[in-house]
């Protein structure tokens, strides 16, 4: 019932994603008369969905804290719960972010050792896709959190996109190790010292590294991710807008405009932010993945996609490893700190 759209978007995002997955089934929380209605026009998507109705919905512009108040028994909620309780493997919304991360980590919890969740967003680029994050869950991270989100960007690109050893950096103003402020330099340390992650840790990289895809997977705070995504939507749009001013603004423009017309279209489909829709919230106990509100029904096809190859990768069980490795290396170094003498050596030194 989320998103700009609601069902007139979702259900038919149903029925393509039914098209190519035929194994996987659907729980529907909302408005049964409204999803019914969809449904009828939706035979594929009719034939693996089951309708859960309630009348109750999240506005787009509660707060959080607002809807953790009076969200209980919303489709929102529902939805959450179900993986809880073991009825779905993955929730999948286009509704409000800040009630669907609050709803979700009082739901499912954090996984073990890790604090807050992320959000991750599939970046276009040079080089195909990367991991960026954290895009808007957390304004503020220290470096434990900063480590984490390598851990955890890391394991998504794998489990979605397909890298064997993701390449990992930290974003910041330069590529020097003095660069950025002690947080960054804190993250960049600890992921130097700890060899034995599943991923390829390369250092720092600047903003124009994004969409050169320098590395699969770019690690910043929410703040500095949000900002950069939202930047990165509209210079998309903008750019969009120019190239098609371009070619209608006259008869030769427009004759050359339909002699590459192939072309355009792929490039068109290339920048097109709903082939890589659908930004998970990572670090929670559960596959939770947020679409854009404004989604159209391929895009949301793809934040489908997303969960179900979340689901069926071993996503989770890499953050536990990485996560033990983090934890093995803390350790190591907490007991070399505290071994006999190292004060006078240090004193000496």
């Amino acid at each position: 019932m989320g998103g700009d759209h609601g069902p007139s978007v979702v259900v038919p995002a149903l029925e393509i994603a039914a098209k190519s997955l035929p194994d996987v089934r659907f729980l529907l929380h909302g408005d049964e008369a409204a999803l019914n209605a969809e449904l009828a026009r939706a035979p594929a998507a009719r034939a693996v969905s089951t309708v859960v109705h309630t009348d109750k919905a999240i506005a787009s512009d509660e707060k959080p804290a607002q809807a953790m108040r009076r969200g209980k028994g919303s489709s929102l909620w529902n939805a959450v719960e179900t993986i809880r309780s073991g009825q779905a493997v993955a929730c999948v919304s286009a509704g409000n972010t800040g009630a669907l991360m609050a709803i979700s980590k009082l739901i499912l919890r954090m996984s073990a050792d890790l604090e807050r969740p992320a959000i991750v967003a599939s970046w276009p680029t040079m080089k195909g896709v990367s991991a960026v994050l954290d895009v808007g869950a957390n304004v503020e991270s220290d470096a434990e959190q900063l480590v984490e989100f390598a851990i955890m960007g890391a394991a998504f690109h794998h489990a979605v996109h397909g890298s064997k050893r993701p390449t990992v950096g930290i974003l910041n103003v330069g590529s020097e190790d003095q660069k950025g402020h002690e947080e960054v330099r804190e993250a960049h340390r600890i992921l130097q010292d700890s060899p034995h992650f599943d991923f390829d840790y390369r250092g720092f990289v600047e903003g124009t590294d994004i969409a050169y895809g320098t590395v699969d997977v770019v690690v910043t705070d929410g703040f500095t991710g949000n900002v950069a995504l939202k930047t990165a939507e509209g210079l998309a749009r903008f750019f969009g807008n120019e190239i098609k001013a371009t070619l209608t603004a006259g008869p030769l423009a427009m004759l050359g405009a339909l002699i590459a017309s192939g072309s355009l279209k792929k490039m068109k489909r290339r920048l097109d932010p709903g082939r890589v829709n659908g930004g998970p919230l990572l670090g929670l106990n559960g596959i939770v993945v947020k679409s854009h509100g404004g989604a159209d029904a391929n895009g949301f096809a793809s934040a489908i996609r997303v969960a179900v190859d979340l689901a069926r990768s071993d996503f989770t069980a890499e953050i536990d490893r990485n996560l033990k490795r983090l934890t093995a290396e803390k350790d190591k170094a907490a007991k070399d700190d505290g071994a006999p003498g190292a004060e006078t050596q240090g004193a000496a030194e």
